[in-house]
């Protein structure tokens, strides 16, 4: 790698809305997100599938084994 061209490297903080913060490497020193995986409804099992016009059981009834 040449030397010079590259952006400085720092261990960044990352700060969530919901107050869960941890650090990972970046080009900036601190990171602020409004949401995180432990507050976002799909990692939490808090989400709902909204099942529109039944292609879940389509979906189901076409590919399952009899």
């Amino acid at each position: 790698m040449k030397e010079k061209i590259h952006p400085e490297y720092y261990k960044a903080k990352v700060i969530c809305a919901c107050g869960e913060s941890f650090e990972t490497g970046s080009t900036r020193k601190s990171i602020r997100v409004d949401i995180c995986s432990k507050c976002h409804p799909f990692f939490t099992g808090k989400q709902k599938i909204i099942d529109t016009e039944g292609r879940v059981e389509r979906f189901k009834k076409k590919y399952s084994k009899n």
